[in-house]
Parts: C-alpha cells; sequence; structure tokens
C-alpha cells in the first residue's frame, strides 16, 4: 500500500467552492482519505479527536483563520507534527513570515492547477 492509499487529510476552507476545488484536486490525485470542515475552531476541535497526517487550509477564514489554527495545532502534543499547507490568493510578506515562524510545511498560491496542487503535496509529504 502506498502512501496515496494511507494519507488522511483535512481541508478547511469557510468557503464550498474552494473545498470542492481542494477535494477534486484529492479525488484526481487518488487521495481519497479526506475529511472537509469549514472553519478554523471546528477543524482544530476534529484534529484533537482525529488527528491527520496533512491539514490544506485557507488563510482567510472568519474566527479562526489559517495561520491561527497552525498555531493551535503547533501547541497542542497531538498535533504539533501534522503536516500544514496554507492555501491563499495573496501569500503577503507577512503571512509567508508569520507561517515561517508557526513551521508551516508549504504555501500554495490560488488560484491552482492539478500540477500545482500534486507538487506541492509532494514536496511535503514524498512521492505520491
Amino acid at each position: 500500500m502506498g502512501i496515496r492509499e494511507k494519507l488522511q487529510v483535512m481541508v478547511v476552507d469557510d468557503m464550498s467552492t474552494s473545498r470542492g476545488l481542494l477535494t477534486q484536486g484529492l479525488d484526481a490525485l487518488g487521495v481519497w482519505n479526506y475529511c472537509e470542515e469549514n472553519d478554523g475552531k471546528s477543524a482544530f476541535h476534529r484534529l484533537q479527536q482525529r488527528p491527520v497526517h496533512l491539514v490544506l487550509s485557507d488563510y482567510n477564514m472568519p474566527g479562526l483563520d489559517g495561520l491561527g489554527l497552525l498555531e493551535y495545532l503547533r501547541r497542542s502534543p497531538k498535533t504539533q507534527k501534522t503536516a500544514f499547507i496554507l492555501v491563499t490568493g495573496s501569500p503577503t510578506a507577512d503571512v509567508v513570515a508569520r507561517g515561517k515562524a508557526l513551521r508551516v510545511n508549504s504555501i500554495l498560491k490560488k488560484p491552482f492547477t492539478p500540477a500545482q496542487l500534486r507538487d506541492c503535496i509532494e514536496k511535503v509529504v514524498g512521492p505520491l
């Protein structure tokens, strides 16, 4: 069994269309073990109950944004080593710097192609 069959992913985005684009990309890559959340707080609570290998999270969400979620994950012993890809349409210098300080594994700029999604994930978890 390869990594694509074992990999457990959580997709976090407040926009259903954006979640759909990410999950369609995962489906196309043959990664089917994923779940979805529509906000950072719900994602954090769910991850405390059932951690995953990789989180794909939007940056701009109401309440707890993507970097806030990453900060919570890094502080929790259960999730501090969870791989994290921040997905954003505007990776400003400030966002990138904050992400690096919080040990983000990668940043994926919107809009993205399926190939860019694959490359980003493979940089973090290895070849699919």
